[in-house]
C-alpha cells in the first residue's frame, strides 16, 4: 500500500511537471506572437510583452490556487546560470564585429568596467548609510557590497531593441559593448565578494579583494580565448583530415557543444563564465566559423541567435511570474512602507550611480577623439545613461544567490531585499522600458543622415548589429582646441588602432591562422563559401 502511494505521488508529480512545461512553452509561443504583432508599437517591446504576460499569468495562477502559488516553475539559479545565460552571452560574442569592437575597446571598457566599479561603490556606500536609517535588519558588510554588485548589473535589452543600427551605430556599439562587459564585471565582483570574509575588513583584505577581482577577470578571459582556439584547432584537423567528411550535423554539434564546454569549464574552475563564453564566442567566430562548410556557417549563425532569443524571452516571462511569489511578500506585508522605501532608495542610487560615471567618462572619452564625428554627443550620453537604468534577470539571480537558500528564505531582512529587487526590476523594466521608445525618438530623431556599415551577408555579424569603431581616416585633428592637456589625455586614452590592427594582422596571418584556420586559410571545397563572401570579416 505504501509503495502504491509512492508510485501514485511520483506519477502525479511527473504529470504536473509535464502540464507545467506545456503551459510554459505555450506562453513562450504567445510572447513571440504578440511581440511580433506589437513590433511597431510606440511603447511596447518584446521584453516588456513577455514580462507583462508573466505577470498576468502569475495573477491568474494566484487566483486559481487560492493565493498559494504564482508560478508554474520554481526559480532556480542553475536554470538561469547553466541553461539560459550561456546562449545569450555566447551569441553576443559570436555575432560581434570584432575589428570595430576592439577599436572602441577603450571606451567600452571605460563604461563597462570602470563605470560599473563607480556605480558599485556609490550603491554600496549609499546602502550602508541609508539602510541603517531604515532599520531593515542585521545585514553584514558583505551583504551591502553584494547589493552594490547586484544593482550594478544592467539590462539594456529594451534600449537595444529601440536603437536603429543604421542611424546610431556608434551609440549602439557603446550600449551593446558596455552591457556585456557590465554583466561580466558585476558577476566577477559578486564572486570576489563571496570569496572573502568581510566581517573584519582592512587594507590587506581590500587588496586581496582587488587582486581576486583582477585574477577572475584575466583568468576568465584567457580561458575563453583558449577554449575558442581549441575548438578551431580540433575542427580544422577533423575538417582537413576528412574524418567528418564535411558533415554539417557534426560540425554544428561540435561548435555548439564546445561553446557550452567553455562556459562549464569556467564554472568548474570558479571563474566568470560570462567573460569566458563571451571571448570564446569572439574567437570561435574568428577562427572556428571559417573552418566549416557554408551550410554549417548559416546553420550555426541562426542556431545561436535563435537559442539566445528564446532564452531572453524565457527569462522575462519567468521573472514576471516569479515576481508575485506569495511566500516572499508575506514577510514584508507587515511593513509595506519599509519595503517601498528600500525599493525607492535603490532606484535613486541606481540613477545617481549611473549618472556619476556616464557623463564624466564620456567627457574623458571625447578628449581622446580626433574628430567631432567620433565624439559622444550630450543627447547620446543621456541615451547611454538611460539604457543602463533597467535591471533584469542577472540582478534577480544574484539576489537569490545572496539572500536565499534554494529559492527560499526565512529571514525578514533577506525577504525585504528579494522583494525590493523584484520591485526594482519590474519598475525599471516596465516604466523605464515603456518610456524608452519615445525618449530615443525625441533625443535621436530618425531624420538624421543614415550611416550604413556594409557587411557581408554570410558572416555572423550580419545577423545582428555591427559595432561601429573609429574611422581609420577620420577628419581633421580637433585636439588643438583642447591644448596640451587634451593631447596628453588623448595619448593616455586612445590606442593607435591602425598600428595595433596592422601588427595583429601580420601576427594573425603568419602564426595564428596557419595553425587554427580562419578566413583565407581554408582551401575552397564544394559546399564551402567563396572567399569574397567573407572578405571583410576579420
Amino acid at each position: 500500500m505504501a509503495l502504491y502511494e509512492k508510485l501514485t505521488t511520483v506519477m502525479t508529480s511527473d504529470h504536473a511537471s509535464v502540464v507545467s512545461m506545456n503551459l510554459f512553452v505555450a506562453l513562450l509561443c504567445t510572447c513571440i506572437i504578440i511581440g511580433h504583432l506589437l513590433e511597431e508599437n510606440r511603447w511596447i517591446n518584446e521584453s516588456i510583452t513577455a514580462l507583462l504576460i508573466g505577470l498576468c499569468t502569475g495573477v491568474f495562477i494566484l487566483l486559481t490556487t487560492g493565493g498559494k502559488s504564482s508560478h508554474i516553475l520554481l526559480f532556480s539559479e542553475d536554470l538561469f546560470f547553466i541553461y539560459l545565460l550561456p546562449p545569450i552571452i555566447f551569441n553576443a560574442g559570436f555575432q560581434v564585429k570584432k575589428k570595430q569592437f576592439f577599436r572602441n575597446f577603450m571606451t567600452i571598457m571605460l563604461f563597462g568596467a570602470i563605470g560599473t566599479l563607480i556605480s558599485f561603490c556609490i550603491i554600496s556606500l549609499g546602502a550602508i548609510h541609508f539602510f541603517q536609517i531604515l532599520d531593515i535588519g542585521s545585514l553584514k558588510i558583505g551583504d551591502y557590497l553584494a547589493i552594490g554588485a547586484i544593482f550594478s548589473a544592467t539590462d539594456s535589452v529594451c534600449t537595444l531593441q529601440v536603437l536603429n543600427q543604421d542611424e546610431t551605430p556608434l551609440l549602439y556599439s557603446l550600449v551593446f559593448g558596455e552591457g556585456v562587459v557590465n554583466d561580466a564585471t558585476s558577476v566577477v565582483l559578486f564572486k570576489a565578494i563571496q570569496n572573502f570574509d568581510l566581517s573584519h575588513i582592512d587594507l590587506i583584505t581590500a587588496l586581496q579583494l582587488v587582486g581576486n577581482f583582477l585574477y577572475l577577470f584575466i583568468a576568465s578571459t584567457v580561458l575563453g580565448i583558449l577554449a575558442g582556439l581549441l575548438s578551431a584547432f580540433i575542427i580544422k584537423k577533423l575538417y582537413f583530415g576528412k574524418l567528418i567528411r564535411h558533415s554539417t550535423d557534426r560540425e554544428v554539434a561540435l561548435m555548439i557543444l564546445m561553446a557550452y564546454l567553455s562556459y562549464m569549464l569556467a564554472e568548474l574552475f570558479s571563474l566568470s563564465a560570462i567573460l569566458t563564453v563571451f571571448f570564446s564566442g569572439i574567437v570561435m567566430s574568428h577562427y572556428t566559423w571559417h573552418n566549416v562548410t557554408e551550410s554549417s556557417r548559416v546553420t550555426t549563425k541562426h542556431a545561436f541567435a535563435t537559442l539566445s532569443f528564446i532564452a531572453e524571452i524565457f527569462i522575462f516571462l519567468y521573472v514576471g511570474m516569479d515576481a508575485l511569489d506569495i511566500e516572499k511578500w508575506r514577510f514584508v506585508s507587515q511593513s509595506p512602507r519599509k519595503s517601498i522605501g528600500v525599493s525607492s532608495l535603490l532606484l535613486a542610487l541606481i540613477l545617481v550611480g549611473r549618472a556619476a560615471f556616464v557623463f564624466p567618462l564620456s567627457f574623458l572619452s571625447n578628449l581622446s577623439k580626433k574628430s567631432q564625428s567620433e565624439k559622444i554627443e550630450f543627447k547620446q550620453q543621456v541615451t547611454i545613461w538611460w539604457a543602463g537604468l533597467m535591471r533584469g534577470a542577472v540582478s534577480i539571480a544574484l539576489a537569490y544567490n545572496q539572500f536565499t537558500r534554494l529559492g527560499h528564505t526565512k529571514l525578514r531582512e533577506n525577504a525585504i531585499m528579494i522583494t525590493s529587487t523584484i520591485t526594482v526590476v519590474l519598475f525599471s523594466t516596465v516604466v523605464f522600458g515603456l518610456m524608452t521608445k519615445p525618449l530615443v525618438r525625441l533625443l535621436l530623431p530618425s531624420s538624421k543622415q543614415i550611416i550604413s556599415i556594409p557587411s557581408p551577408p554570410l558572416t555572423p555579424k550580419s545577423f545582428t548589429v555591427p559595432l561601429l569603431g573609429n574611422g581609420q581616416d577620420s577628419g581633421v585633428n580637433g585636439g588643438t582646441q583642447n591644448g596640451l592637456r587634451s593631447s596628453r589625455l588623448r595619448m593616455l586614452l586612445s590606442i593607435p588602432a591602425r598600428g595595433v590592427h596592422h601588427y595583429w594582422r601580420k601576427f594573425d596571418d603568419s602564426v595564428m591562422r596557419p595553425i587554427f584556420g580562419g578566413r583565407g586559410f581554408v582551401p575552397y571545397v564544394p559546399g564551402s563559401p567563396l572567399e569574397q563572401s567573407v572578405h571583410q570579416w576579420h
